[in-house]
């Protein structure tokens, strides 16, 4: 069993990528990175990225994540921000010990194509 269905599959990841997504528009420390951003279009991308992550057989639409986070000056602490969201939503959702882990593993191990600081220090 993939973890995409040892977390109830679609209709839970949806549920748990929704809220992910809603908390880090709304969040005061990070919502200011996704001032021009599409809501639903993020959402997509997330719901792809995470459902192919999980193991479930979708496709990711979106561009390679170091080309799309480029143009965005993202600090390791927004990183680890986003991160500990990501956490605190999967155990609000009931998500399997081993999902979060898998999940997690696998946001660390985006992190030097979305933020040249190998820490949370927020340096320029």
């Amino acid at each position: 069993m993939s973890l995409f269905e040892q977390l109830g599959g679609e209709p839970k990841l949806r549920a748990i990528v929704d809220d992910f997504i809603d908390r880090c528009f709304d969040d005061v420390m990070i919502g200011f990175l996704f001032a021009r951003a599409e809501r639903q279009r993020i959402k997509r991308f997330e719901y792809e990225h995470a459902a192919k992550n999980l193991g479930a057989d979708v496709e990711y639409g979106g561009r390679a994540l170091d080309e799309a986070h480029r143009p965005h000056r993202i600090f390791g602490g927004q990183f680890d921000r986003r991160r500990q969201i990501l956490l605190e939503t999967l155990r609000d959702h009931g998500a399997p010990r081993e999902v979060v882990e898998a999940w997690i593993t696998h946001q660390d191990s985006l992190r030097s194509m979305i933020t040249r600081d190998p820490d949370s220090n927020c340096q320029g």
